[in-house]
């Protein structure tokens, strides 16, 4: 009897041993903010056999501390990410410069690149910031940032009578390429004590990514004749009392997204949009703060701003699994795909936030409408903006390099520095603090 019960109880122990479940892979992202950690797990949940669960490691830009930990990570053996982010401040380090070497191309962890790009019109400016080498594709991002004019309604209507996008475009020069209508706007506004923009730097991200060249050219410091312009550009928002005299991202800036603000609009893409100007007006619904008195039509310049950029690990031994995360989140044209929930605000359910995403076949089936926006459908805007933005004149360094030009602009314009000293300070600054060659 008692062996019986022993063998019985050997068995059970047995069975239960081979009926246990593999232990499951786990995947190592790294990203600074939990958009894409959420995305990674938003597929763990909707494909439950894929195999894996998710490790993740978020650090904030803040004070640049992601990119220092993220290096590190990527250069040791144990812990390292199978899957990282980039920023579109930052992106060029990772994909083209010195940190390059650490991405696998999605052509070697199995991905039919060059049919699902076309399958999928993947905008054309997120492929060439995503290439290395001129050939090896190991980066691209779920949004498209093309930039618009992101204006008030009721300012506009109080200015010139009408609110209409196609009155707007016209009174500000939206696609002439060039400012001569936007400064007559500027007048036109402050004679109804508006202005035509919070501060200068809202002007700047058009002209920054409009301009013909990058700030390093063979090598060596470049000052693209549109960015010296915005010297003087500027210096006329500032003397003429055409702005506000913000600075992006500080309280007087977010103060005129407001009801009470006296700023006509902001240059940016659907983010700005949705991240940024609705959780600063003042309200959730149409009539709360300056929620719904808001529209948007084609900028002067074309141009982008940021966005977020998935790259492998090369030595990940989790390829096939990277792989269709990247597909899934990047490429993926189907209903089902991150970028149609995303496009769509059905991500996590019905009325979620709709975002202008990189793939023009999702756009072309999705519904851009927003009460934010007073019902406009923001994709006939945003969608052809995507086409006027170009990626080929991004730099590692522009994020750094930014902050020394738009720091001695402000010298210039407020007084302290004449146009030449203030260049020649930024100059120096550059010399002082990066490997670049500065004649």
């Amino acid at each position: 009897m008692k062996k019986l019960i022993a063998a019985s109880v050997f068995a059970a122990v047995l069975l239960g041993t081979l009926s246990a479940a593999p232990k499951k892979k786990v995947l190592n992202v790294w990203a600074f903010t939990d958009e894409v950690p959420n995305m990674v797990q938003k597929y763990i949940d909707t494909h439950p056999d894929c195999g894996f669960e998710m490790k993740s490691t978020i650090i904030a830009t803040t004070d640049g501390a992601y990119q220092p930990a993220l290096d590190q990570a990527l250069g040791s053996k144990k812990d390292a990410p199978d899957l990282y982010v980039a920023e579109g401040a930052f992106i060029l380090k990772y994909s083209q410069g010195d940190a390059k070497n650490f991405a696998a191309s999605y052509k070697s962890l199995g991905i039919d690149v060059d049919k699902m790009l076309k399958e999928s019109n993947i905008a054309q400016y997120t492929i060439d910031i995503g290439t290395r080498d001129g050939k090896d594709l190991v980066a691209l991002g779920y949004q498209a940032t093309g930039g618009a004019f992101i204006y008030r309604r009721s300012i506009a209507k109080a200015t010139w009578g009408s609110d209409d996008p196609k009155v707007v475009k016209e009174k500000i020069g939206g696609g002439s390429g060039n400012l001569n209508a936007f400064w007559k706007a500027a007048a036109d506004l402050k004679a109804k004590g508006y202005k035509i923009c919070s501060g200068d730097g809202d002007l700047w991200h058009a002209v920054e990514n409009s301009s013909d060249t990058g700030w390093i050219v063979n090598g060596k410091l470049n000052i693209d004749p549109k960015r010296e312009a915005f010297m003087d550009y500027s210096k006329m928002l500032k003397d003429n009392d055409w702005h506000n005299d913000t600075r992006d991202w500080q309280d007087a800036w977010f103060a005129d997204m407001k009801a009470e603000g006296t700023a006509l609009g902001f240059f940016g893409p659907a983010w700005l949009v949705n991240y940024t100007l609705a959780p600063n007006c003042g309200g959730s619904k149409v009539g709360e703060g300056s929620y719904g008195d808001w529209a948007i039509c084609e900028s002067p310049m074309g141009f982008f701003w940021g966005g977020s950029y998935l790259l492998a690990n090369k030595n990940t031994k989790m390829k096939k699994e990277v792989a269709k995360i990247i597909e899934w989140v990047t490429l993926d044209y189907s209903d089902t795909g991150l970028q149609y929930m995303w496009a769509n605000g059905t991500l996590n359910g019905e009325g979620g936030t709709k975002d202008c995403v990189a793939s023009g076949t999702v756009m072309a089936k999705s519904n851009g409408e927003l009460a934010f926006l007073g019902g406009q459908n923001m994709f006939d805007v945003f969608v052809p903006a995507n086409a006027f933005a170009n990626g080929k004149t991004v730099t590692q360094y522009d994020e750094t390099i930014n902050q020394y030009w738009r720091d001695q602009v402000r010298e210039y314009a407020s007084g302290n520095k004449t146009k030449a000293q203030a260049i020649a300070d930024f100059k120096q600054n550059v010399a002082d603090n990066l490997d670049i060659i500065v004649e």
